[in-house]
């Protein structure tokens, strides 16, 4: 199996482009932020950004200039507030433009859906009395052919690149998830180049102990990062948990642009990469999020005998 380890940096230069649309996904769980960080020190510009519920990582990224458009399902700061660098970006094009196209969650979902599986649209029921269509040329209604009248559809989406983090992966990029592994999996097979991030790189012989939590194939991934602590303050089943705190703190930074390039220059600019990240943050409080032990019942798969 071909060898596609890369370091981050190597791999945002290798497969993310000016203009390229990017999707970073993680529903709350899977974030990677160490790879919208190394898009910002790397200064691509132009990109869409697509995501089911955009919120700190993609605040940051449109506060840094590197989008123009935003497709997404939700957004904001969880159990906090607004994302006020995306506000800022909209209602006063603050540091540039910045254009929206909005879907309900499962809006986003069927379009995943229909790249994953290489449909052109998928219909759904969710936009009955909804007044989305009304401000989204791209959610339409059609006849239903088997007479039970409109149904609303929205297009197929293949992101340029997907770059999705998972707890374990092997060199070829055969990727483990377990949890709350929202659309990981239909994102990596929409995309036309996927990176996978991976809290730690395993052997070949430990993916296939496990196959029904191999949900990414080596075979539609291009390149693999292994970066410890990759999403945080998002979380990572059984690795570490969310850090509530970021969350909280980054509410009153991102209000003016001024106090958000200050956090940037600090957090992003200023560290080269993740794990000077991980240095400037401290073991302390990477040792709060540890979380308790719940391990799973072992599984015999069987073998011929």
């Amino acid at each position: 199996m071909p060898n596609k380890l890369l370091s981050m940096r190597d791999a945002i230069a290798a497969y993310v482009y000016d203009g390229d649309s990017v999707a970073i996904e993680g529903f709350t769980a899977f974030i990677c932020f160490a790879a919208g960080h190394e898009i910002i020190r790397q200064g691509r510009r132009n990109l869409t950004l697509i995501r089911m519920t955009p919120d700190l990582l993609y605040d940051q990224m449109i506060a840094a200039g590197v989008a123009s458009r935003l497709v997404f399902s939700y957004l904001g700061n969880p159990g906090v507030g607004s994302l006020h660098c995306i506000r800022r970006a909209v209602e006063k094009s603050i540091p540039h433009p910045l254009e929206l196209e909005e879907y309900s969650h499962y809006g986003l979902v069927a379009r995943y859906l229909a790249g994953a599986s290489n449909l052109p649209f998928y219909p759904l029921r969710s936009y009955a009395g909804s007044d989305l269509p009304s401000v989204n040329p791209r959610i339409r209604f059609i006849d239903d052919p088997y007479g039970c009248g409109p149904i609303a559809v929205v297009p197929a989406i293949h992101p340029d690149v997907a770059i999705v983090h998972a707890q374990r992966a092997d060199a070829a990029g055969n990727t483990h998830l377990w949890g709350l592994v929202g659309m990981q999996k239909e994102v990596a097979f929409a995309a036309q180049r996927v990176i996978v991030v991976a809290e730690e790189i395993v052997d070949e012989a430990v993916i296939r102990a496990d196959p029904n939590r191999t949900l990414i194939p080596g075979l539609i991934v291009d390149a693999v990062v292994c970066e410890p602590y990759g999403c945080h303050p998002s979380y990572v089943q059984g690795y570490y948990d969310r850090d509530g705190d970021a969350y909280l703190e980054w509410d009153p930074i991102s209000r003016t642009q001024a106090s958000t390039e200050v956090w940037l220059a600090e957090w992003v600019y200023g560290v080269a990469d993740r794990a000077a990240y991980l240095k400037k943050l401290g073991p302390a409080r990477l040792e709060k999020l540890r979380p308790a032990p719940a391990l799973a019942a072992p599984v015999d798969y069987g073998a011929y005998a």
